[in-house]
């Protein structure tokens, strides 16, 4: 007996022992089996590392392993069913993927009042050569759509196309004046102010020193963004002289120095940096322009141009400088020293058309909308001394309207380059800028009243580059001069009369309530004058006049 129970206490202490064991395995066994290199997972064929990284599990070490972690439950549990056949999982990005904001940004602009003479004769603005918001309008009405109200800005339509001015015979640009009976309200005339700047051939550039500041955050991965971009910058090279020279920065999550900076000649190591940017991560734009600044700076002078050219979809949600203010406060002290910017808008359904425009009218500079291949050439070759060299600065233009001959006016567009009549002479006042190259148009509408025989006197203020004080220039423009008809006009003052009047039907501006689309295509058919870039427009008006009426059939206000 005593045998007996012996062994069954033997039995029973080794049955405990193999149960304690068992136990021990279940919970340790794969950190045991992981030791000998034989887990589950290693048994599975899979790759252990991919597969803890493409899960959400974490791995604890003996200290931790007592301590859960919120969301973590390391309890006793039942035991999990058998795992499914492992897949390979995708290696994350290194940076996380940033926020996607939805839906371009834009700001509306109140359009310009009628004013009478009698209570203010004078209209004063600063000139612009920005072109983003047609390009905009050409890439909405191409894709079947039609541009929001708020994303037309009339003076940008305007200036996007070519006049035939003649160039100036002395000085820095020339100002041509015409006006005729306006084809949209009986007994108004329009009034074009025209002013050309001089050209400059390639030998007789400055120095040029770029800084590209190119966005590689997430948002930019399509193929009209980040590629679209790295087209641009190389055609842009090609065109630079072998004394200019490029530096490449680029933001994401952080700040990057790709390229310090690099003489033009180099092509080879310029593409090389180019075509080693890709995109991931948040968008610290703030941060980046920052740097890019403090680079441009470095190389500016009287004798050579210094030019931060941004490239990106304009959103930004990283860094200390988020908004136009922060960034613009940020690098004042750069743009004071004559660093000038060009700002590169790319892509759609999260563009800061807002962002972009203020950031080049405050920083000395200009902005482009990137919609295509050929756009790019437009803005990177045809017109690179224009996008490069500044010739005239804190250029102002002050339109003094007779009031016995002009009982009221109102200018198309210009509404955000406003500047007081008081400042017109304040030299210490930011304008805009001309470059090489560029024509600026303005067109007023007036109604003539009276006998007096001068309409309007149109001076103009500007400095030179780097320069302190500004020089001022004066024309008049005689009744005498006006065209009895709009026929008689210059297919110049007919093409820009088209466009800003299909630029005011479309905002909605309550001058232009009455106003044709049809009578704007009447007009742009018989201006082409040969110039495909005008043809182009017809062919788009023509759509925007099917999809006009039909919003307007169907009861949807534009």
């Amino acid at each position: 007996m005593k045998r007996s129970s012996s062994l069954s206490t033997v039995a029973l202490v080794t049955g405990a022992l193999l149960v304690g064991l068992l136990a021990l395995f279940t919970l340790f066994g794969n950190n045991i089996r992981r030791l000998f290199g034989a887990s589950a997972d290693g048994l599975a064929g899979g790759d252990v590392s991919m597969a803890m990284r493409g899960s959400n599990l974490k791995t604890k070490s003996l200290k931790t392993f007592g301590a859960n972690e919120e969301g973590d439950s390391y309890a006793a549990t039942p035991p999990p069913p058998p795992p499914a056949p492992m897949k390979a999982q995708p290696r994350p990005a290194s940076v996380p993927a940033e926020p996607v904001t939805t839906g371009n940004t834009h700001v509306a602009e109140r359009p310009n009042p009628f004013t009478p003479t009698a209570e203010d004769r004078f209209s004063t603005f600063a000139v612009d050569v920005d072109t983003a918001s047609y390009t905009l309008f050409r890439r909405t009405v191409s894709e079947g759509g039609l541009p929001p109200r708020e994303a037309v800005r009339v003076e940008e339509w305007v200036n996007y196309f070519r006049y035939r001015y003649p160039g100036p015979e002395t000085g820095d640009f020339r100002v041509e004046l015409e006006g005729a009976p306006s084809p949209f309200t009986k007994g108004r005339h329009l009034l074009k102010v025209g002013l050309q700047g001089r050209n400059i051939s390639k030998s007789q550039r400055k120095p040029t020193h770029l800084v590209f500041l190119v966005d590689t955050s997430g948002s930019m991965s399509s193929e009209d963004r980040l590629p679209l971009a790295q087209k641009a910058m190389k055609l842009m090279v090609d065109g630079l002289n072998e004394s200019d020279t490029v530096a490449l920065v680029t933001y994401a999550g952080s700040v990057r120095d790709v390229l310090s900076p690099t003489s033009a000649s180099q092509r080879d190591t310029v593409f090389a940096a180019i075509d080693s940017l890709t995109s991931g991560g948040g968008t610290a734009m703030g941060d980046g322009l920052e740097l890019a600044y403090k680079y441009a700076a470095r190389k500016a002078g009287p004798k050579s141009v210094s030019r931060v050219v941004v490239l990106t979809d304009g959103d930004t949600n990283l860094g200390r400088n988020l908004t136009a203010d922060a960034m613009l406060a940020s690098v004042q002290g750069y743009v004071q020293e004559g660093v000038t910017l060009t700002t590169i808008g790319l892509g759609m359904g999260n563009y800061r058309d807002d962002l972009m425009e203020r950031l080049a009218n405050k920083g000395n500079g200009n902005c482009f909308y990137v919609d295509s291949e050929r756009e790019a050439r437009r803005v990177f070759q045809e017109r690179l001394a224009g996008t490069l060299e500044v010739i005239a600065q804190d250029v102002k233009v002050q339109v003094e309207f007779d009031p016995k001959a002009v009982r009221g006016y109102r200018l198309l567009g210009y509404e955000n380059r406003a500047i007081a009549d008081k400042d017109f002479r304040n030299d210490k006042v930011d304008a805009g800028e001309i470059g090489a190259g560029h024509t600026v148009t303005a067109l007023y509408e007036v109604e003539l009243v009276g006998e007096g025989s001068r309409v309007a006197t149109v001076r103009v203020r500007a400095k030179q580059p780097g320069g302190v004080e500004a020089a001022e220039q004066s024309f008049s423009l005689e009744r005498a001069q006006l065209h009895g008809s709009l026929k008689q006009a210059s297919a110049d003052l007919r093409f820009a009369t088209a466009v800003a009047g299909t630029a005011d039907i479309l905002r909605g501006a309550p001058q232009a309530n009455d106003w044709s689309l049809a009578t704007a295509e009447a007009l742009a058919e018989g201006a082409v004058d040969g110039m495909s870039d005008r043809a182009e427009f017809l062919g788009l008006l023509r759509l925007v006049r099917e999809r006009h009426a039909s919003s307007v059939a169907g009861g949807v206000p534009y």
